[in-house]
């Protein structure tokens, strides 16, 4: 039997080598497309796969479920999944990190709080486009102080064009939607306070993903600590919850969790390897697969004004990259 248990745990050993070896080749493979023209197209790859994963994971928050719970459940899933990678598999924070991580979760707590009241007010295909809608502008101001980036002149033009669409859309979705029309002006105000923690987040992730030698301790030690607040925050939402709906709950917190991993995981190591304000606005094109996602899942019609602006929002985001 010892024999066995011996012969287990070399095994195990030898496993988490080849793991770490592949873990680790990743890592170099990514810190050697940071500022280059190949990482660019890494990057933007990776903002526009995130654009279409968050746009899943908004209408996972938004569906029949409260969406303090919804988050709660998602951000519960992915912390528990995050945290054995994070104390046993990749490097641990250097000692500078954990002020960052610090504020990190700081920006993200409001960002989750606003976004709530935003979802518990509004109908999806209202607050969603505004709250997406607001984020890139500032995102870029913000990049190009935090780290020195410059728009060209047609890249501007793009940003303006895709706020524009995006911002036209959410005024077409207010003109013709039916549910929750009495608390839309709030939710409204939600949504920008939503957006401009948007913009906070994606600028200071960016840093902090940047501030770590491996980009994979940065990913699972966010999602670890991210995972805490808002399952503490709803504990008495929980109480009251009643116990058929905990299971599909719990279903829908572990797909968010996925979602999640990919998502944010995705524009994060755009914003490592590439331009921070370039990956900020091509995410928002998350409005042309929100409009998708409401209408395929959630049952709201796309009609053909809709599919225009959708259309001005995918080409401000081609200019964008083309411009650049």
């Amino acid at each position: 039997m010892r024999l066995v248990i011996m012969a287990v745990a070399m095994q195990r050993a030898r496993r988490g080598v080849v793991a770490g070896k592949d873990a680790g080749d990743m890592t170099d493979w990514l810190i050697s497309l940071e500022g280059t023209e190949a990482g660019r197209q890494v990057a933007i790859a990776l903002a526009l796969l995130a654009a279409f994963l968050h746009a899943l994971f908004g209408a996972l928050q938004k569906g029949r479920h409260d969406p303090w719970l919804s988050r709660a459940a998602i951000d519960a899933s992915y912390g528990i999944m995050a945290a054995p990678v994070a104390l046993f598999v990749v490097p641990w924070p250097e000692p500078h990190m954990w002020p960052i991580f610090g504020i990190v979760a700081l920006i993200h707590v409001g960002y989750k709080l606003a976004q709530a009241m935003t979802y518990a007010r509004g109908a999806y295909s209202v607050v969603y486009p505004v709250v997406r809608g607001t984020g890139p502008f500032f995102a870029v101001i913000g990049a190009g102080l935090l780290f020195g980036e410059r728009f060209t002149s047609g890249q501007w033009m793009g940003v303006l064009v895709l706020m524009t669409g995006i911002f036209g859309l959410a005024l077409y979705n207010l003109r013709h939607v039916t549910v929750d029309r009495a608390t839309m002006i709030p939710a409204l105000g939600w949504a920008v306070v939503t957006g401009a923690f948007v913009a906070a987040y994606t600028t200071y992730d960016a840093y902090g993903i940047r501030a770590t030698a491996d980009p994979f301790t940065f990913l699972a030690w966010f999602f670890m600590i991210d995972g805490i607040f808002m399952p503490l925050w709803t504990w008495r939402r929980w109480r009251a919850l009643p116990s058929s709906e905990v299971l599909p709950l719990m279903k829908r917190g572990i797909a968010g969790a996925f979602v999640a991993f990919f998502s944010f995981g995705a524009i994060l190591l755009a914003t490592r390897i590439g331009n921070v304000g370039e990956a900020a606005v091509l995410r928002e094109t998350s409005v042309v697969f929100s409009a998708l996602v409401a209408w395929l899942i959630l049952g709201e019609k796309v009609g053909p004004r809709r599919l225009g602006l959708m259309a001005l929002i995918a080409a401000g985001a081609m200019m964008v990259k083309l411009a650049g």
